[in-house]
């Protein structure tokens, strides 16, 4: 009978690790250098170029067929590479085989023999790379105790629940001490609430044993609270490698702009652009049918056609009656009408109607805030936002 009880998580237990545990393999980076990855006359990755440090928890982020998980199965060696070069740390494992590149799989449904114990499964990578039994054993046990699931180790796999199986195939792959570890969207199969609460688990156990961990996921808020860095992936390119914050604050495309969240985009011409105290340039964007908006990036040649974004959190409204809010130098502002608003909880979302382009924006706010603010469904409002908050989208 399956049991759905999960035990209290077992980074909450003692920090202790057994030396069977601690006697790990250095993490090592992963390196992509012009891979390209072809299916006939269909190319799924073409020439990508990329360094994951050592002991980093990177995600591969984008949408289904963007090229992640093929990515990811060309690292692990399950793909051949078409032309390009694969490295783990200094070492070219292009054309070795998996079991020669030192890194470990974790799949989307897991891959459990069910016809062996907990224990069994564990300990079956071990036994068929020779390692003595005694060895064996220990590495079992520890692992196990490590998951916080010792209790589990006669039981069959069909006798855990979705939370326990996820611990269980992460122990799997970690007794074999791997240099890399490899996830192929592994939270997907859990419910919301179990896989918030297994991707603290794995961030914990991944900075535990300091190994390199490579996740595929298309979850942006999973990939934004796990990662040290995401690499955002669209038709087989990289749009963009950032850390979340970076990549949350400064979207280098409108792909990425529109995948990572709701952030509101206006395309234009690139009219001209000044340098500023920071570093970056002042760009002033002539914006389809709105006129003009200024925003902070690095500028291409004036003509250019472009693109800027704006956070939904980051623009204000006021009623077109208020005059207490006083533009400041270079603010952006346009008109439009509230169409929806929608209380989530914390934040209330607020759909709006550009008046002059009919295009939509999206505004959020505290609902604490929304609450006092006297504005609601049908009125006209002034929507303003400041440069140094909107980022130029160069393409």
């Amino acid at each position: 009978m399956k049991t759905t009880t999960e035990p209290q998580s077992p980074l909450t237990q003692s920090e202790a690790i057994s030396p069977a545990i601690s006697q790990k393999s250095a993490a090592a980076g992963v390196s992509l250098r012009s891979v390209t990855k072809k299916y006939g006359a269909v190319t799924a990755i073409e020439n990508i170029t990329l360094d994951i440090p050592a002991g980093a928890y990177c995600c591969l982020l984008g949408p289904s067929g963007c090229g992640k998980t093929t990515a990811l199965r060309m690292i692990a060696g399950h793909e051949s590479v078409t032309s390009g070069e694969v490295y783990i740390g200094d070492r070219p494992v292009t054309h070795l085989p998996p079991a020669q590149r030192n890194t470990a799989m974790m799949f989307q449904n897991y891959a459990l023999f069910p016809h062996k114990t907990i224990w069994q499964n564990i300990e079956f990578g071990l036994k068929m790379k020779g390692i003595a039994k005694a060895e064996r054993t220990q590495r079992v046990d520890d692992i196990l105790e490590l998951v916080g699931l010792s209790h589990t180790a006669g039981r069959k796999p069909s006798m855990l629940s979705g939370g326990q199986q996820q611990r269980i195939a992460l122990a799997r792959a970690l007794v074999n001490r791997p240099q890399v570890l490899m996830l192929d969207e592994p939270l997907s199969a859990l419910d919301e609430n179990l896989r918030v609460r297994m991707r603290g688990e794995l961030r914990k156990i991944q900075q535990r044993f300091g190994l390199t961990f490579l996740q595929v996921t298309h979850d942006v808020e999973e990939a934004f609270s796990l990662s040290d860095q995401i690499v955002v992936m669209n038709h087989g390119h990289i749009d963009q490698v950032a850390t979340p914050a970076e990549l949350f604050n400064t979207p280098a495309s409108q792909f990425v702009a529109k995948f990572i969240g709701d952030n509101n985009i206006f395309s234009g011409t690139v009219v001209n652009a000044v340098p500023d105290e920071k570093g970056k340039d002042l760009i002033e964007l002539d914006a389809d049918g709105l006129g003009t908006f200024f925003c902070q990036g690095t500028a291409t040649l004036a003509g250019s056609v472009a693109a800027c974004s704006v956070r939904p959190d980051l623009i204000h409204l006021t009623a077109q009656s208020d005059s207490s809010t006083a533009p400041v130098p270079y603010a952006n502002h346009l008109t439009a009408r509230i169409t929806d608003v929608e209380l989530t909880g914390y934040v209330t979302r607020v759909t709006l109607r550009v008046e002059a382009t009919d295009q939509m924006l999206l505004h959020k706010v505290r609902t604490t805030d929304w609450v006092t603010s006297e504005l609601a469904v049908g009125q006209p409002v002034t929507v303003r936002w400041s440069a140094q908050e909107c980022v130029f989208l160069p393409y």
